[in-house]
């Protein structure tokens, strides 16, 4: 490792976006589940973004995103016109900056997008008596209480069980803010856009979205926390220090 640590920062720089571009890329044809009534799926890759933020900081993992993004679409073509990268870019980006305790500034972005979501005409508010963004708002308080402000500084300690709680506490409000994005991003394109109606969104997306997302999200926190935790400790010994 004597070589390795060198290597020039803006050397690190170009390598990490071209090795973590393009991981990104290879991962985002693989299937994790449906986009009920899109004919798309989630991709496995998804888990990615919050290690991103973690590892690069929001402005390098962020560009990683992006690029992987476009890369990725020679394997999976665009669902949302293009802009197919602006979830997993709003998940790294949250947790970067929650690394780099920029904590209201994540607390703000949040709580814009749950309010753009709810005020959507095409938004489902209740399944029955439940809020369909129930684990929505399980997210913020996460976020707003102090598992959100000190999940960063117990990652940074690389104790293997404070590595593990900070990946699942930040894994858990990134993926779920990647998710409000994700959600916007398909009432405009298919909804205000491309024209289906509130009924499409109402009886097809909405009912059996608020089935599975949960299952989902979860599933992208666990690959996020079995993959991070030997990840980050591995990495942080190497080439790519925290951002501070």
């Amino acid at each position: 490792m004597s070589a390795l640590s060198n290597i020039n920062t803006r050397t690190k720089i170009i390598a990490a976006i071209a090795v973590f571009s393009a991981l990104y890329a290879v991962l985002r044809p693989v299937p994790l589940g449906p986009m009920l009534g899109l004919g798309q799926h989630f991709s496995i890759s998804d888990f990615l973004a919050p290690l991103y933020g973690i590892i690069l900081g929001p402005y390098i993992g962020g560009f990683s995103i992006i690029i992987g993004t476009f890369i990725g679409m020679l394997g999976k073509p665009p669902v949302f016109m293009g802009f197919d990268f602006l979830p997993a870019l709003i998940n790294t980006l949250s947790i970067g900056f929650l690394i780099k305790r920029k904590w209201n500034l994540v607390v703000i972005l949040n709580l814009v997008l749950l309010f753009l979501f709810i005020i959507n005409p095409f938004t489902t508010l209740f399944i029955g008596p439940v809020p369909f963004f129930w684990l929505h708002l399980v997210a913020l308080l996460v976020l707003i209480s102090p598992l959100g402000r000190n999940a960063g500084k117990w990652i940074k300690t690389l104790a293997p069980k404070h590595l593990t709680i900070g990946i699942a506490i930040l894994a858990f409000i990134g993926t779920m803010m990647q998710h409000l994005t994700g959600n916007l991003l398909t009432e405009l394109v298919f909804g205000h856009i491309i024209g289906n109606d509130i009924a499409f969104f109402s009886t097809v997306i909405w009912p059996g979205a608020f089935l599975l997302y949960p299952w989902e999200r979860l599933a992208l926190v666990i690959f996020s926390i079995v993959i991070g935790v030997p990840l980050i400790r591995s990495l942080k010994k190497s080439l790519f220090p925290f951002q501070e």
